[in-house]
């Protein structure tokens, strides 16, 4: 099982809001395309897929606040 998790985006950033999932619970992803939508106050970015597998479950919704460190999803 592998665990997305929200990496450091940049120096004195250390938290982003959820704003869109490419992928739901049960669909199959693959290593590097976009799994998640965040945004932070100077950017919007996507955070790839870490590994290939089945989203197994998202552990935060759309609109949520995450801090660096923080799971976000898990691949099986």
């Amino acid at each position: 099982m592998t665990e997305v998790k929200l990496p450091l985006i940049a120096e004195g950033v250390d938290k982003a809001n959820v704003s869109y999932w490419h992928h739901s619970a049960g669909e199959a992803v693959k290593e590097g395309e976009d799994l998640v939508e965040l945004v932070t106050d100077k950017a919007t970015f996507n955070l790839p897929a870490p590994a290939t597998g089945t989203l197994k479950e998202t552990l935060v919704s759309e609109g949520d606040e995450v801090k660096v460190g923080q799971i976000l999803a898990r691949i099986e």
